[in-house]
């Protein structure tokens, strides 16, 4: 995600002087990554502090000294595993706004269960367009889950309420419930989504065990509107980001979190099931700048 921008960053420090020239280089780069302006100042600030207090000179040290302090506001100083319902079954609602890349997720996620021996039911509650409960039917056959769904246009809550109820009878461990895309500046839908839950709650005698707001790397600043919009109709418990793999942009994470302090809990860098990972902030961090 910060790759283009490192690879500018070692280009400033091959100049061997740490400077006014820099700093506003620097400045450029992290808001073209998509770090909000108040993030911006704030790691600028800290990062001229450190250089002036610690007699930093050296180009290797002040790249350091930055890498710390971004990894510093993402807020997690170690993997936040996926909530676990006892009991059975553990139930996890996917929501976000079209395109993101949810239905996948789940798939992935399906897989990466039943590899671990446990029990998956797909709930396709995605009713508004048929191609989405015909592509969830797909995967559910791919990786061996079962599925509940409808015809188009039926409710959505209902069909979540169901598979909850089929997976209690079953015996089954978790439930991965997909939901339609909705524009998060869109309160009818939004409020659809509110129904959602509710009925989640009724049909499990709990809360859902993860509400799993998922976001685009490349969706930049806007991913804070949608956080934003998501927590308030949904209490969203945990970020996925997908397709981390394909953009330089990113540095919009870090506002999510230090505005929302929601976790990320899974990362997506590709196609396959392997390639969606628990968020680990330290190997990430390596990641972002090595």
């Amino acid at each position: 995600m910060f790759k283009r921008l490192m690879e500018r960053f070692d280009r400033m420090l091959g100049r061997g002087v740490i400077d006014d020239e820099l700093y506003e280089e620097l400045e450029e780069a992290l808001l073209q990554s998509d770090t909000n302006i108040t993030t911006t100042t704030e790691i600028l600030a800290e990062l001229r502090k450190a250089v002036r207090d610690e007699k930093i000179t050296q180009p290797d040290a002040m790249k350091a000294r930055l890498k710390r302090a971004i990894v510093d506001r993402l807020g997690q100083t170690d993997e936040t595993p996926l909530a676990t319902g006892d009991p059975s079954p553990t139930v996890y609602v996917f929501v976000g706004v079209n395109g993101v890349g949810k239905t996948t997720t789940i798939a992935k996620l399906a897989e990466q269960l039943k590899k671990q021996g446990k029990t998956v039911l797909m709930a396709a509650g995605d009713t508004f367009r048929a191609a989405a409960i015909e592509q969830l039917e797909h995967w559910a056959e791919r990786v061996g889950a079962e599925i509940v769904r409808t015809k188009p246009g039926a409710d959505s809550a209902s069909v979540i309420f169901d598979a909850i109820a089929a997976a209690r009878a079953r015996g089954i461990d978790f439930v991965l419930a997909d939901t339609a895309g909705r524009q998060h500046s869109k309160s009818m839908l939004m409020a659809e989504l509110q129904k959602v839950l509710a009925v989640v709650e009724k049909g499990l005698g709990r809360k859902a065990d993860e509400v799993l707001l998922v976001l685009d790397a490349n969706t930049g600043q806007n991913a804070i509107r949608q956080a934003e919009e998501f927590t308030r109709a949904a209490g969203v418990t945990g970020l996925v980001l997908t397709k981390i793999d394909g953009t330089a942009r990113g540095g919009a994470l870090i506002g999510v979190y230090e505005r929302f302090h929601i976790p990320v809990k899974l990362v997506g860098t590709g196609e396959k099931a392997s390639d969606l990972k628990q968020f680990k902030p330290a190997e990430f961090a390596e990641a972002l700048f090595d």
